[in-house]
């Protein structure tokens, strides 16, 4: 049985060293391939950003045949990125490399034989290729105040746009693609994401998911829409959806230098949101419904089928942790960060409210010596 086996491996490898495929040719397969499969298609920015690492990689190894790409070869490759500069600076960070070789490895990985079975099976050893450690990563995260500020300093829509990003954690594409009929009272259906205006999936499966906005979120929104009932809830000047390097190029990056603050990206938003939640001890199934991030394990799906069925609980728990920041949206409508007062609009949570004592929450309320909402 293992001469038979040893057998497999070295016919396997024959083949592999006759086929003759330089990593160019195939890597053009693959990218057309993992966009086109029915089973898990990769995302139009996902797609983009392979592309953007493959023009690079094959710049400089393209012409290799995969039959040697291995350790021993990308140990080179991995060295020459490791040193390269631009303007002074490492152009790669020990997270790209990382990225740049995961590419090259799914490209290798991609050569099927007639049977499905990997052609060019190499082990990858880090270690040899001395990839370098990531370390810690940047994750910049705005303040309540910074968030405020962002707000003050923002024009038209892009002021609601920033409140909503924070006090919602949606992903930027998300945000983009919320059409008018996606909002329905203190509930926002993320259905879509949007990537240089065009309409795709939400990033994982459970981006498709309800948020419950707090309530003067929920009204600055209803103020906003007016008596529109198509439509993107923050469309561009054309009606399409916005571009993300759009609004960091005209808003958001020149209110970050007018702040002297470091520029970033959106997702600085959505880590306030979710550090918001979790100061205010809220469940953390709750969270990953709120966010769109998947299970960890199959109790998480158990207890996320419970709570997302339970719209009171949702509701409460949304009016009683508040946005974490206050913001003058419009010149009707001020997103408070306590809670409100109720409402006649409300009236069916309180009602719903009695007998709840379980949940360990307070009722929506001002808090006291809050001012009315």
């Amino acid at each position: 049985m293992e001469f038979g086996a040893n057998n497999e491996v070295t016919a396997r490898a024959t083949q592999a060293a006759n086929l003759g495929i330089t990593l160019q040719e195939q890597s053009t397969r693959w990218l057309e391939s993992v966009q086109r499969r029915k089973r898990k298609p990769v995302k139009p920015r996902t797609a983009q950003a392979w592309k953007s690492h493959l023009k690079y990689i094959n710049g400089k190894i393209g012409t290799m045949q995969l039959a040697d790409v291995n350790n021993r070869n990308m140990k080179e490759f991995v060295a020459m990125m490791a040193t390269e500069q631009k303007a002074g600076e490492p152009r790669f960070s020990a997270k790209s490399i990382e990225s740049y070789l995961a590419v090259i490895k799914s490209v290798v990985a991609s050569v099927k034989d007639d049977r499905g079975a990997t052609v060019y099976a190499v082990k990858w050893d880090a270690e040899y290729m001395d990839v370098p450690v990531v370390e810690e990563q940047n994750t910049p995260v705005f303040t309540a105040k910074e968030i405020e500020t962002i707000i003050s300093k923002a024009e038209g829509q892009d002021r609601l746009l920033y409140a909503v990003l924070a006090g919602t954690g949606l992903r930027i594409g998300e945000a983009f693609a919320l059409k008018v009929e996606d909002i329905q009272g203190t509930v926002l259906h993320v259905k879509s994401s949007a990537w240089e205006g065009t309409l795709c999936s939400p990033k994982t499966v459970n981006g498709k998911r309800e948020v419950d906005l707090h309530s003067s979120l929920a009204e600055a929104l209803r103020v906003h829409i007016g008596e529109r009932a198509t439509g993107y809830v923050f469309p561009s000047g054309r009606g399409t959806p916005l571009r993300k390097s759009n609004l960091l190029r005209r808003s958001l990056h020149p209110i970050l230098r007018e702040m002297g603050k470091p520029l970033c990206g959106f997702h600085a938003f959505r880590r306030f949101r979710a550090s918001h939640l979790d100061k205010e001890m809220v469940p953390e199934i709750l969270i990953h419904i709120w966010m769109g991030h998947s299970n960890k394990d199959m109790q998480q799906r158990y207890s996320r089928s419970g709570v997302k069925i339970d719209s009171l609980f949702r509701t409460v728990t949304a009016q009683r942790v508040g946005l974490g920041f206050e913001c003058n949206v419009t010149a009707k409508t001020t997103c408070e960060s306590r809670p409100i007062a109720p409402t006649v609009s409300n009236a069916k949570l309180l009602k719903g409210w009695s007998g709840r004592e379980d949940l360990n929450l307070r009722p929506p309320g001002p808090e006291p010596g809050a001012l009315p909402g």
